[in-house]
């Protein structure tokens, strides 16, 4: 009776807890001021840089969306860095000829080391041959707004930027599936958390598909040096670094034409290898704000899946699953629904309730195979 009461009074606060984090990324969230480059045009030389890896299925679809931009072609340059594509990467970017825009490839160094920070050191190569005094970075599969480029500028020139992390949509298909509407209510929160944490100075938090920071800020604080050995990291391991030297010039773009679309994973291995390696850093940052936090989420959902083992046994525990689980929905909804509205896919939001268990089970596998397990990254096996 005694370990009963017990385990109920810290599962309550756990659940206070739980709910006053979220509501504070409620608040920073909403509290975001859109910005806006209205009618300006940006005059800053930018150098968007795009590893890339067996991407002979996107690379295409990617450049020509950088072509669309309607910043002026002679400040900006695309750089495609190759790292080691065994398929037609290479010969699809070098048959490309754009009519004016820069467009470079160029080749990773070779490497015998699988466990390396491949990506680190392509986008590394890539900034070594960068003329732009704006690095952006995306990734291979993504898409962009016309105004993509120009609003990063301005938004550069006109706050006084360092590091400007931007928002990311992952686009489901017209009529998508379960694993598809699963991806895209995940990735919406994390954007939510992304944008809410950095402009409160919470944490740091970003997503490397759409980044902006100064050449010379990279410099300064040593690249990617002491983070050089870690697999994944090239983006929040990075900003925090930069955010250490300039705490007050690291920035989250809230913006429509700042948005970058991706797509979700197409397969349940795909997506699981995906998150494990971005879970695969959670203990190595250097911002302990962000490890806290994560604690605190990772504990609460475990708390649901022991709750579900002994609803078992005993129907108290029963009764506190569903308490619990209506209590978390109710305090989420209003986060991720305005958040989702930014995104314009608010409609996905019915089926949110329905994956409440489905996605406090895939935090406790993911969070445990991040800190313990090996997964698999542009056909490359990556142990811890």
């Amino acid at each position: 009776m005694v370990l009963t009461v017990l385990f109920t009074l810290i599962g309550c606060c756990l659940l206070v807890a739980y709910g006053v984090l979220i509501d504070y990324y409620r608040r920073a969230w909403t509290a975001i001021p859109e910005f806006d480059a209205g009618g300006g045009m940006g005059q800053t030389r930018i150098s968007v840089l795009i590893p890339a890896r067996n991407e002979e299925a996107n690379i295409a679809r990617c450049i020509e969306s950088l072509e669309q931009q309607n910043y002026p072609k002679s400040r900006y340059e695309v750089i495609v860095i190759d790292d080691h594509s065994t398929d037609r990467t290479r010969e699809i970017v070098t048959g490309i000829y754009p009519d004016e825009m820069s467009l470079i490839y160029a080749r990773l160094d070779d490497l015998s080391d699988e466990q390396a920070a491949h990506k680190k050191r392509a986008i590394q190569t890539g900034i070594g041959i960068a003329t732009g005094e704006l690095i952006v970075t995306t990734d291979a599969d993504c898409r962009f707004h016309r105004r993509w480029l120009n609003t990063l500028a301005v938004c550069y020139e006109t706050k006084g930027a360092k590091f400007i992390a931007a928002p990311v949509r992952m686009c489901s298909d017209e009529h998508p599936g379960f694993l598809s509407v699963f991806q895209t209510l995940d990735f919406i929160t994390l954007q939510g958390i992304t944008g809410a944490s950095v402009y409160k100075k919470f944490h740091t938090m970003c997503n490397g598909a759409n980044l902006a920071y100064e050449k010379s800020a990279f410099e300064e604080v040593g690249g990617f040096r002491d983070i050089d050995a870690i697999p994944s990291g090239d983006d929040m391991l990075l900003m925090h670094k930069i955010y250490i030297r300039y705490p007050d010039r690291v920035f989250f773009l809230k913006s429509p034409a700042a948005i970058v679309s991706t797509r979700p994973e197409a397969t349940l291995q795909r997506f699981i290898h995906q998150r494990v390696r971005w879970a695969s850093k959670a203990d190595r940052y250097d911002d302990k704000r962000i490890f806290r936090v994560l604690l605190l989420v990772y504990v609460v959902n475990l708390m649901f899946v022991v709750l579900g083992v002994a609803a078992w046994w005993n129907n108290w525990w029963l009764w506190l699953l569903v308490i619990g689980l209506v209590a978390k929905t109710a305090v989420e909804f209003p986060f991720v629904y305005p958040v989702a509205r930014f995104f314009d896919q608010q409609r996905l939001l019915r089926w949110f309730p329905f994956l409440q268990p489905v996605h406090i089970l895939y935090t406790v596998v993911i969070g445990f195979m991040g800190k313990f397990g090996s997964y698999r990254w542009k056909d490359r096996k990556i142990t811890k």
